[in-house]
């Protein structure tokens, strides 16, 4: 199965979408089928799933940069942020706990879970046994804050996602590449 096909069966991705896709297709040439054929939605999920993990952050990162946002939610993106820098535990698990504290119910906090569910535990501090995240957990919350951060000007939802889905069209490498910068779902 070729990755591609593999973001879009973990980003659960309808048999109608993934006939869109074929097994050849770079990643940057799948995620524009899917907006050429007008399945943003679909887009934003295979695009998150396909990028690096530190890549989808910083690029949550940088869309909510542009946004004026209260100062809650820009915390969230502050520790995010953090930990893109630097993806130390003591940075992740600062974002999962501020995503946890929100209860996943803001903007920030779901820009704080895309880097508090990349790695480590999702175990509580205190418990030994650590329970990592599935490994599409961050590509979900970043879907989540980058239809959260369109949906700031309701009448503008569909334009904003496909606008901030171009702006990390170049983290899969250029049109034509074999591999392209982020190929590889992390």
């Amino acid at each position: 199965m070729s990755i591609v096909k593999q973001a879009a069966s973990q980003m659960g991705l309808s048999d109608e979408v993934g006939a869109l896709l074929r097994d050849d297709m770079t990643p940057r040439a799948a995620v524009q089928a899917l907006l050429d054929a007008g399945e943003s939605q679909a887009a934003l999920q295979l695009l998150a799933r396909l990028l690096p993990k530190r890549y989808a952050v910083a690029w949550l990162c940088q869309c909510a940069r542009g946004e004026e946002l209260p100062v809650e939610e820009r915390a969230g993106a502050s520790l995010a942020e953090n930990w893109a820098r630097d993806p130390s535990e003591a940075n992740r698990r600062a974002a999962f706990e501020f995503a946890n504290a929100g209860e996943y119910e803001s903007l920030g906090a779901w820009i704080a879970a895309s880097a508090g569910w990349a790695d480590g535990s999702l175990a509580p501090a205190k418990q030994e046994t650590p329970v990592p995240p599935p490994e599409h957990l961050t590509a979900v919350a970043a879907v989540a804050a980058i239809n959260m951060l369109a949906a700031l000007v309701a009448e503008k939802f569909s334009a904003r996602r496909i606008e901030f889905i171009k702006r990390a069209m170049d983290l899969l490498g250029q049109p034509g590449s074999a591999s392209g910068a982020a190929v590889k779902p992390a």
